[in-house]
């Protein structure tokens, strides 16, 4: 099993460590570092920005807001940082969700499964430059001749010759029919919350993905990809006070009450109650509340936290349920460095 660094995506200010955390990633050994975006930084920038310092380690997106770009505009970023590093770029996509979708972006959010078929494929084709690209829509008709059309759009190719057609396509996918999908078209699956407990229940939505006709990977070619806190410490219990307000802003506030894909994960783990409870104290304004219902075996499902000896059997149990790489988050290189002699050279 592989490590990916997470940078995820900025607070306030950019991160003062960042260039320094990727540089030292790549001299530990890390397959890859990863950027994401929500309504702020991009993805796209932070990977060419940092990643120039690197030579070998793999830039992903984890993940690009696909109402954020067109689908030939992700696939001229994603060509684009490809050629840069020489042939190390992931494009990693997701739907976010509708408060982001709608509220930032002004795109409709209906119809994400379908949306995601439509933007992979037309990616495919921008990639691959066989012939132009063309599109029957509904999303993302190419050439558009809807509303305000004056009917002179032209079918292109792009004038970049891509560096590889078969650039990998992740897709961030959370529910049951979103990771079928993902198994069906893409190369590897970003996982959010990934509980290895579960590894049978997401085995079933994959190889739905993978049986269907003209699936483009079977599970020995296809990545997985979790997300997850490693963090090696002789304090447990602060780390996990520490994670229990990530988690409540997760569970409570990272989406409209009504539909919040991370609360539905942790629902579909069996924490139904305590979903409910932390959203209700969340809603309120009672966010010491509300993280103080959430218990620790909720985060230890998605988390690995103890002393060397426990993260380094904890891992094993990971890659044993299927994942291929952690991506995991470091606060600082000191802590990087704890977590480089437990990444398989």
């Amino acid at each position: 099993m592989k490590f990916g660094l997470q940078l995820g995506y900025w607070m306030a200010q950019p991160p003062a460590n960042a260039g320094e955390l990727v540089v030292a990633a790549e001299e530990a050994g890390f397959d890859a570092v990863f950027a994401a975006e929500s309504w702020g930084s991009d993805a796209f920038g932070p990977l060419t920005w940092w990643g120039s310092a690197t030579r070998r380690v793999r830039l992903g997106t984890s993940v690009v807001q696909m109402s954020a770009r067109t689908p030939a505009a992700t696939a001229m970023h994603a060509l684009t940082l490809d050629h840069l590093s020489g042939g190390r770029a992931i494009l990693g996509l997701g739907v976010s969700g509708p408060q982001v979708v709608e509220g930032w972006y002004g795109q409709p959010f209906a119809k994400p499964l379908q949306r995601t078929r439509e933007y992979v494929g037309i990616v495919r084709q921008v990639l691959a430059r066989q012939a132009p690209v063309t599109s029957d829509g509904p999303h993302y008709p190419l050439p558009y001749t809807g509303p305000g059309s004056i009917g002179l759009g032209k079918p292109l190719k792009p004038i970049v010759h891509p560096l590889r057609a078969d650039l990998p396509i992740w897709l961030g996918a959370e529910g049951p029919k979103n990771v079928a999908l993902t198994a069906e078209i893409a190369d590897g699956w970003l996982a959010i919350y990934y509980a290895p407990r579960l590894a049978g229940m997401y085995d079933e939505w994959l190889d739905e993905g993978f049986a269907r006709a003209g699936a483009r990977r079977s599970r020995e070619d296809f990545e997985i990809a979790a997300s997850c806190q490693v963090v090696i410490t002789d304090d447990p219990a602060g780390e996990l006070e520490r994670m229990r307000w990530i988690m409540a802003l997760y569970i409570g506030g990272m989406g409209a009450p009504e539909l919040n894909f991370h609360a539905q994960v942790y629902r579909r783990m069996g924490y139904d109650r305590e979903v409910d409870e932390i959203g209700k104290l969340f809603q309120s304004g009672k966010k010491a509340e509300a993280a103080a219902a959430v218990p620790d075996e909720l985060i230890l499902d998605t988390a690995i936290i103890g002393d060397e000896e426990h993260v380094r059997k904890q891992l094993r149990v990971w890659e044993a349920a299927g994942v291929t790489m952690m991506l995991v988050s470091v606060p600082d290189v000191a802590q990087l460095h704890r977590l480089a002699p437990l990444v398989e050279q």
